[in-house]
């Protein structure tokens, strides 16, 4: 009988070690992308100009940089709501996960350059269109971490559930891909167009409670 509990202990030990490494990778994973994040806003803050004046017009003369700024922030606040919502119900890390997280903040590291370009340049075509290319290259780097974790989980993993039909996640390259051609006709219905799906994403999107509470509440009345 000892040596029965033994074995059976000796099974579960490399189970439970990989569930620890996972949960340690995880871990790391979620805190270096949010110092990162941290890094790119505050490199983000750094293109907004003291007035030199002491006057309302002198303020207003910096409203296009502001208002870029404004519009960044808020696209990279929606990146770290999602991504942590992402990785909180991610059970385990793969070497193309590690890697999926990093070409996404490839592309999240560019916007306080852009954010700085079409800011000083907010009627130009060509910062407007690049603006655009980077929001749109990090959506799809976004889409690209999120199908590589639900293809480590399986497709009866929360987020697999949580996605669904992913409407707004289909929605907003469209969009995008429609502003980055709009901006060489013109920039600031372009500029709109990146508002919009900003704003789509700024309604919270309760997916995963919703389905963190079903399960709960399925699995309470199973007990």
């Amino acid at each position: 009988m000892a040596c029965d509990r033994d074995l059976l202990v000796g099974a579960r030990a490399p189970s439970e070690a990989g569930r620890r490494t996972d949960a340690v990778g995880k871990n790391r994973l979620e805190a270096f992308s949010d110092g990162v994040l941290a890094i790119i806003i505050t490199i983000s803050v750094l293109e907004l100009r003291t007035p030199h004046g002491s006057g309302l017009s002198a303020l207003w003369s910096e409203k296009a940089i502001f208002l870029t700024y404004v519009l960044s922030f808020a696209n990279l606040g929606i990146y770290w709501n999602n991504h942590h919502h992402m990785l909180a119900v991610t059970e385990r890390v793969t070497g193309g996960i590690l890697w999926a997280n990093m070409y996404l903040l490839f592309w999240l590291s560019l916007f306080p350059f852009v954010t700085g370009w079409m800011g000083h340049n907010p009627r130009a075509a060509v910062p407007t269109a690049t603006y655009g290319g980077v929001l749109l290259m990090a959506g799809g780097a976004y889409y690209l971490l999120q199908w590589l974790i639900v293809r480590s989980q399986g497709p009866g993993s929360v987020l697999a559930a949580a996605i669904g039909r992913d409407l707004k996640g289909k929605a907003s390259p469209t969009i995008y891909a429609v502003a980055v051609v709009t901006a060489f006709f013109e920039p600031l219905i372009a500029i709109g167009l990146y508002a919009v799906v900003a704003f789509m994403w700024l309604v919270p999107d309760r997916r995963i409670e919703r389905v963190l509470a079903a399960r709960g509440q399925a699995g309470g009345r199973s007990g």
